[in-house]
């Protein structure tokens, strides 16, 4: 039964009150533990499709009489268009359109930095698009470019108003603390680099706008455009069946799909607009740097009795800012916190949601502080993580969290370190840290499925969701085989458009499976009691003896035992239908995932090399679908967060705004040489109160906490403390440096 509900809906650590409609969830959940397909591995579905090279992306698509766009960029970080004319590149050869400032969403008059859209143009060919592009003339004024984040927010150029947050009595709590640990933790823009390329490919059809591209939501692409052009909804069709890497960054249309919708409806033909890789690290977005105050006291048996921190988080001309304090807010049973977070408006390209974006950043902080205050008070880290364990979220039971398992789990690992410290020499130090995680996860409601079955005994999933690489598709078709009791291989899932399927989910805030999974449950249920109806009657047995077991339709007397090809026979043209709905949250509970990595790493002390060498990691997120596909999100979060912790950087001229790396040999991502021994870990147990599925998301866990579990276990090999990433080796040496003169300084003291 449907009912309307005012609730809390989370996405990417945002909250907003809202008005939903909701399905009841009527289903149990499956006992925990691995199912006859369910939490065993799968190969994804379309493996094949991607290995042999079949797989359609937009970057694939060639529709005729395609035009192709090219974007004028400002080279200034913040400037005026005084003046612009349009009319040598219109006269281009090869040109159908120009658009200048204003003529489409997202071309800007005052762009706020360098790399921002000015004006665009649709060409027969992406090179004649480019030359055009070159002859605009633009008189600019330059005006004032405000780049320091600090700077920005003593002046109060802000994103959005600061965010404060306070329980307890912090000041007192502090002052009655025996040990008092602070200090300043940084962290710099990473760049998201998907390997497809942010674009998209539209068309005009009649008075319909069709809509091919790159995304992790069809669904918020569709409205936006339908807003942007006055368009009724379904009058805008957005279409993504496959898409090469998102990771946030991909959740909106961007301004090169509200540019080629433009010129398509100027030229009356379809245009592609696609960013180069060059423009992909100046305009696409990033994770933006964050400067982290931070204070710690504790009693001397190690009770955290007072957490404090100011968070500038370096947003940018546009985004918003993230979440950076939740960890300090939600990880830890902490009476007294206090917190206040700036989104500081500078001229630097805009933020956009990078896989945990601020939980990344603030676990950090955070789990570095941890682990010096460990030192100080001479105490086992792991065991002041179990000390401080927090058993509810600030008042707010969890729906579930068995973080206290995965500690156990990562005992075996902890203990690993007198081993590990053992293999150090003069020049390399070898050192074992670790760094806990909270995150969201839990999805939410709406999201819709259909089911369909003919006389082929094969059933068809349908739903209008986007399968961003991470599996998802896979999972589905393992959820409705358990449910539907088929083999695996008679499912199938068509997905990726929003004129083809029902509602659902943005694939952000691992929030896909937890969304989207329970409502292809719910619709394979749906249509299994069908089955089981028309079995009823053909067989002259009662409904409850009924079942169905790997593609076959059994009774509990042993007299029926048919295969659904033979009972599905007599459906001809007819089919099976069966729909199904996402249910609610659980009211008043917290649903969040967590986990741990252990990890160990070696040190050059004469050069600052540093090399993970083997990373364990913990997560608790619930029922595991795709042991397969779980493992292979750790193994990429964990590879990409090695990344921001090493080498990842985007360097900016300080006077002028300029972006310096706009290549990847100067941007320098992780390749298969930095990958370390990784070893997975689940504890695999339903949320009970977690709709009839109990699982979590897991795309953004595994690269919450590895970033401080790297410098903690630094710390252990050299006893430099690293507060800065990325940890280069000059950031290295510096630490080094700055650990012997405080041990010189220790050591005068003493004397």
């Amino acid at each position: 039964m449907a009912r309307l509900i005012r609730t809390e809906k989370e996405v990417e650590g945002r909250f907003e009150e809202v008005w939903l409609v909701v399905e009841e969830d009527a289903l149990d959940q499956w006992p925990a533990g691995p199912q006859a397909i369910v939490g065993r591995d799968a190969t994804r579905k379309d493996a094949l499709e991607r290995v042999r090279g079949e797989a359609k992306y937009t970057a694939d698509l060639q529709l005729p009489g395609m035009l192709h766009a090219a974007i004028l960029r400002s080279p200034h970080a913040h400037a005026r268009v005084a003046k612009i004319d349009l009319s040598k590149a219109l006269a281009a050869p090869g040109v159908h359109a120009v658009v200048g400032p204003g003529d489409a969403k997202g071309l800007e008059e005052e762009p706020g930095y360098a790399g921002a859209a000015v004006a665009a143009v649709a060409a027969d060919t992406l090179a004649h698009a480019q030359r055009a592009v070159r002859a605009i003339e633009v008189e600019w004024e330059e005006l004032e470019v405000v780049l320091d984040p600090e700077d920005a927010v003593k002046r109060e150029l802000y994103t959005a108003e600061p965010t404060t947050y306070e329980r307890g009595d912090f000041e007192r709590a502090l002052a009655d603390a025996d040990v008092v640990v602070e200090g300043t933790y940084r962290t710099s823009v990473v760049l998201h680099n998907s390997m497809e390329t942010h674009q998209s490919v539209c068309e005009w059809v009649g008075d319909t706008l069709n809509v091919y591209i790159s995304t992790q939501y069809i669904w918020g692409v569709r409205s936006a455009m339908a807003e942007a052009f006055d368009l009724p909804a379904d009058k805008v069709r957005v279409v993504c069946e496959y898409m090469g890497g998102g990771f946030g960054s991909k959740n909106d249309p961007g301004e090169y799909t509200f540019v080629g919708a433009e010129l398509a409806r100027r030229t009356g033909r379809p245009v592609r607009c696609a960013l180069t890789r060059r423009e992909e690290n100046t305009a696409a977005g990033n994770r933006n740097a964050t400067i982290q105050k931070l204070i710690v006291g504790a009693r001397s048996d190690g009770t955290i009795c007072a957490l404090g921190g100011e968070f500038i988080n370096a947003v940018g001309w546009t985004g918003w800012s993230a979440m950076t304090e939740g960890p300090m807010q939600m990880l830890y049973a902490c009476e007294n916190v206090r917190t206040v977070r700036y989104g500081a408006k500078i001229n630097t390209p805009p933020m956009k949601a990078f896989r945990a974006p601020g939980f990344v950043e603030g676990t950090f902080g955070l789990e570095c502080l941890i682990d010096e205050l460990a030192a100080k008070l001479d105490v086992d880290p792991l065991e002041l993580r179990c000390k401080n364990y927090a058993s509810s979220n600030d008042g707010k039971p969890f729906s579930s969290k068995n973080l206290m398992e995965c500690y156990e789990l990562a005992q075996a690992q902890w203990d690993r370190r007198d081993e590990v410290r053992a293999r150090s020499t003069g020049t390399w130090k070898h050192g074992v840290g670790m760094a806990s995680q909270i995150w969201f996860g839990g999805g939410g409601p709406p999201s819709y499925a259909w089911i369909r079955i003919g006389s082929d005994a094969r059933a068809q999933v349908v739903t209008a969701m986007q399968d961003i690489g991470t599996g998802t598709r896979t999972a589905m078709a393992q959820i409705a085989a358990e449910e539907l009791g088929f083999p695996l291989d008679k499912v199938e899932v068509s997905l990726g458009d929003t004129s083809r399927g029902p509602y659902a989910t943005l694939s952000a805030g691992s929030s896909t499976t937890p969304s989207v999974g329970p409502a292809v449950r719910a619709a394979a249920a749906d249509a299994k009691r069908q089955l089981i109806e028309i079995a009823a009657q053909r067989y002259h047995v009662e409904e409850r003896i009924l079942d169905i077991k790997d593609g076959n339709v059994v009774s509990a007397d042993g007299n029926v035992n048919t295969a659904v090809e033979k009972l599905v026979e007599v459906l001809e043209d007819a089919q099976i239908l069966g729909k199904g709905a996402r249910g609610p949250n659980p009211t008043g509970m917290s649903v969040l995932t967590f986990g741990i990595h252990v990890v160990e790493v070696a040190v050059d002390v004469e050069t600052g090399e540093i090399r993970v060498e083997r990373v364990y990691a913990a997560h608790d997120v619930g029922r595991i679908i795709n042991p397969l596909g779980a493992r292979s999100q750790v193994e990429g979060g964990i590879i990409q967060g090695i990344g921001h912790t090493l080498s990842e950087v985007r360097l900016h001229d300080p006077e002028s705004g300029r972006i310096l790396t706009t290549t990847l040999d100067a941007y320098r991502m992780p390749t298969i040489a930095d990958v370390p021994e990784i070893v997975c870990a689940f504890v695999d147990r339903p949320d009970e109160h977690l709709t009839n599925l109990g699982s979590k998301g897991l795309g953004e866990p595994p690269i919450v906490p590895i970033a401080a579990a790297i410098a903690n276990a630094i710390r252990d090999a050299t006893g430099a403390d690293v507060h800065e990433l990325p940890i280069s080796r000059e950031e290295m040496l510096r630490a080094l440096q700055s650990a012997k003169e405080r041990e010189r300084r220790g050591a005068h003291a003493a004397v």
